[in-house]
Order: structure tokens, then sequence, then C-alpha cells
């Protein structure tokens, strides 16, 4: 939903209509992802937004002049359209959302720029949820920042849905990593390997994945993979 209410005046430029949405997802506890979430509760009075009940812990992302509040609005904690999601959550047949995916494969180094609930503890991320979506032979992962690493999201992912994904939608924290040109460019060759291996998944990705770093990984995995802008629709 945005750092604030701009996703708003984009969906009416897209012609979507935010009254007839029936269900919400919120991915994680960060402001750039949910700061719009007031502006969606007024204008949409019927819709359950499904969030982690960790996203409400404060969250802190480590800047130049020092740490900066980057959480929800905690005013929204008590709104009752809330669902508050467990480590699986059955949405119907075909929706699920997961959350704690464990392992360290390939984690994003950008995360040790962010904190919380305490302001001196790194963030362990277990605010963070994945959503799977099936429809006929499609099995669809939407993985939000992918700060838990986007090999460890899918390998969880997978034991959720019982079989593999055919497309992956997902930001995977690329940017802000602090590594060496080449260290990144390892770390990234590293990351192509492991999705890559996935045969027959279709991988879209955006956000903070980063465009320099997101040629890098379009040069190992080709047409394997593409990057989505603000106002792209992909049709499956």
């Amino acid at each position: 939903m945005g750092q604030r209410r701009l996703f708003a005046d984009n969906a009416t430029k897209l012609g979507i209509n935010l009254t007839d949405i029936d269900m919400a997802v919120v991915s994680h506890g960060h402001y750039d992802h949910c700061g719009g979430l007031r502006t969606f509760l007024e204008l949409n009075d019927k819709a359950k937004v499904y969030i982690s009940p960790y996203a409400f812990e404060p969250h802190y992302s480590l800047r130049e002049d020092g740490l900066k509040y980057i959480g929800i609005d905690r005013e929204l904690e008590r709104n009752d359209r809330l669902e508050f999601c467990t480590d699986k959550t059955r949405i119907d047949n075909d929706i699920a959302l997961f959350s704690g995916a464990d392992g360290d494969c390939l984690k994003p180094t950008g995360n040790r720029l962010l904190f919380g609930p305490e302001k001196n503890v790194n963030d362990d991320f277990r605010h963070e949820q994945s959503l799977i979506v099936r429809e006929g032979k499609k099995t669809v992962l939407f993985a939000g920042c992918a700060h838990s690493g986007i090999v460890n999201i899918m390998r969880k992912g997978m034991q959720v849905a019982s079989c593999p994904f055919t497309h992956v939608f997902a930001g995977m924290h690329l940017v802000k990593n602090g590594l060496t040109k080449a260290s990144e460019a390892e770390f990234i060759h590293a990351l192509a390997e492991k999705l890559l291996a996935h045969t027959g998944c279709r991988y879209f990705t955006m956000h903070c994945t980063g465009t320099a770093q997101y040629e890098i990984l379009a040069k190992e995995m080709g047409k394997a993979i593409s990057y989505m802008g603000c106002g792209d629709a992909i049709e499956l």
C-alpha cells in the first residue's frame, strides 16, 4: 500500500476501484509497504486485511543521521477488519499466507541496517509474510521484499503449497548491500544459480531489488526474469 495515499491515486489512474476490493494483504511492517493502510481502510469499508501480529512492533532503519522509525501507524492495530495471521494461514483452497522462512541461504546483506523491535537488535523479520495463489496449473508466490531471503522463502512456500512455483513476484532487497562490486557480483551469481535451479519458474522482480542489481541478475537469468515498474500489469 505504499508510503502514503499515492497508491490510491495510482489505482484511480489505472481504473481500479478500491471500494470493490474484498481482501488485502500486508507483506511486512515497513512504512513503504503499509503507509497507505489508513487510506485503504477509509476508502474501503468491507475488505479484510491480512497482516502479521508482529507487523505493529517498532521497526527502524539505520541512516546516516541515525535510526529512523519505519514502522506502521500503531493506532491502526485496533481496527476490527485486521486479520492477524499465524505462520500458516489458509484463506481458502487456493490462497494461503505463510511466514517464518527458515534458513540463511543468501539472505540480503542490506538487512544489517534494519532493526526491531529493539533499537539495538537486528530485525529477524518474523513480521514478514508471503502469499501463495493457485489457479489451474499455476502456483504463484508473492514475496514482498524477501528480507528472509527469496531462496529460503521459496523453500518454505513450496512446503506449504505442496508443489513447485510456476511464477514468483518479489523484491529481493539487493540494494544497500554494503558489498564490493566483486562480492556483489558473486552474491548475485549465486542467487541466479539457485533461482534457475527451479526449472520452469518465471520471475518478476521490482522495488528493492535495485535496477543495477537487476541488470546483473538479468545477464545471468535471461528470459527467466523480468523487471516490473509502477503501473505494469502481468497477465499469466
